[in-house]
């Protein structure tokens, strides 16, 4: 059943070779070390771990991004992309 822990990070590493065409170790190691971490200290059923792994990076990469000022950083893309007007 542990193999289930390998399937979100394979097919993360696929996507961004896809995307991308590179690949990232740490990104692909970290969803396994995240697992681990809530194994040992939150919970030990298994997709319970998997929802909880999902919550901690959307999380993470909401902060992240309100931090390094994404939209205001991107907002002339986005005028371009999406024919945006702002008053």
């Amino acid at each position: 059943m542990y193999y289930v822990y390998f399937i979100t990070p394979f097919l993360g590493l696929f996507k961004n070779y896809i995307k991308y065409k590179k690949t990232n170790f740490f990104i692909f190691i970290r969803t396994p070390i995240i697992y681990f971490l809530i194994k040992i200290f939150i919970n030990n059923n298994i997709w319970k771990i998997l929802i909880y792994e999902r919550w901690f990076f959307f999380i993470f990469k909401i902060i992240k991004s309100y931090i390094n000022n994404d939209y205001i950083k991107k907002k002339e893309k986005y005028i371009l992309k999406y024919k945006l007007k702002y008053n």
